[in-house]
């Protein structure tokens, strides 16, 4: 009997969300006790909540995803073994005493590297030599690690970014626009996030951590560097690109203030959205829908194959971002 490949990519979903679930109902006294988060100024919630659920979504990313990719091979994928649980290690650690920023910083970087510099040569995406174009990957994951970390500070927020990219990355893949592997992976890390929502729902009874948003942010920056070196550069962009504009945004306008953009803050456009008078419901829906709508934009770019209508798509994604960070940037009335 052959098994269609929409029904393996449900299957590895459905498995990746019960598995989650599981882990988090069984971890969760464990993070109750050692790995509470208590509210400060800088926080999004009110009351003290575990954080670490990431283990969970990770943890079953990678036993049902990898499963299943390595049907062709786990070479691919072994780097991705080693570097995604080495950054979840690491912000396991963050999240019960913080590491200092810089060797956090390297830390991340040789994980990032190790997917990055042991990529087939023949994987490229621009005519630059190999060594400035993956020297440049590097900076552009490390960034992309952090930035969704810096994102996730609101209930559902990284659920609301990271399942339109994963199930589009797992379309891409039904029409063999990407690699099984990548395919697999994407299909895995979604199904995850499902099963993470029903306990990171307002009034969250659980947070990643950054044991859970670094790593996510790997797998993500993996499934979409694939996607670019696939040669669709623009729909690379548009899927993650709220998170890119309003994080990298944000690192600017506190570089310019000259404010330690290293440090936790709230002055991300989501977060002032909330001090605008948003619930977190709402800001999220819309985060929720604006991703919808680049995701779209990202298929039509997929299918359209010119440069023409990426730079026209590009245009339209950067207008709607900007409509939904100007939104949020003004008090509600």
């Amino acid at each position: 009997m052959i098994v269609h490949p929409a029904a393996i990519l449900v299957t590895i979903a459905v498995l990746a969300a019960a598995m989650c679930g599981v882990l988090i109902v069984l971890l969760r006294p464990v993070l109750q006790r050692y790995a509470l988060a208590r509210p400060n100024a800088r926080s999004s919630h009110k009351i003290p909540t575990p954080q670490g659920a990431g283990i969970a979504v990770v943890g079953a990313t990678l036993v049902v995803g990898g499963a299943f990719a390595s049907v062709t091979g786990f070479a691919p994928l072994l780097m991705l073994f080693i570097a995604a649980p080495m950054l979840a290690l690491v912000g396991l650690v963050d999240d019960i005493r913080p590491i200092p920023v810089l060797p956090r910083l390297v830390l991340q970087g040789l994980a990032v590297g190790l997917v990055v510099f042991t990529a087939p040569d023949d994987l490229r995406l621009f005519p630059v030599p190999l060594a400035v174009e993956r020297t440049l990957l590097l900076v552009a994951g490390l960034w992309f690690v952090n930035l969704v970390n810096f994102m996730d500070g609101l209930d559902l927020m990284t659920v609301a970014e990271a399942v339109p990219i994963t199930v589009t990355l797992a379309l891409f893949g039904l029409s063999g626009e990407l690699p099984w592997p990548a395919t697999a992976i994407a299909a895995a890390l979604g199904g995850a996030m499902l099963g993470f929502a029903p306990f990171n729902r307002p009034v969250a009874k659980v947070f990643l951590g950054d044991v859970g948003s670094l790593p996510i942010g790997l797998l993500l920056g993996w499934g979409l560097l694939h996607l670019a070196w696939q040669g669709y550069v623009a729909a690379a962009l548009l899927l993650p690109l709220y998170y890119l504009i309003d994080a990298t945004f944000t690192l600017l306008r506190r570089m310019a203030r000259r404010e330690p953009f290293w440090a936790a803050h709230r002055t991300h456009f989501y977060q002032q959205a909330t001090d605008n008078g948003f619930t977190v419901s709402r800001v999220v829906s819309e985060v929720f829908i604006l991703n919808v709508v680049l995701a779209t934009l990202a298929v039509i770019s997929v299918a359209q194959r010119s440069m023409t209508a990426d730079a026209i798509l590009l245009v339209f994604g950067l207008g709607a971002v900007t409509w939904v960070l100007s939104r949020f940037s003004r008090r509600r009335h």
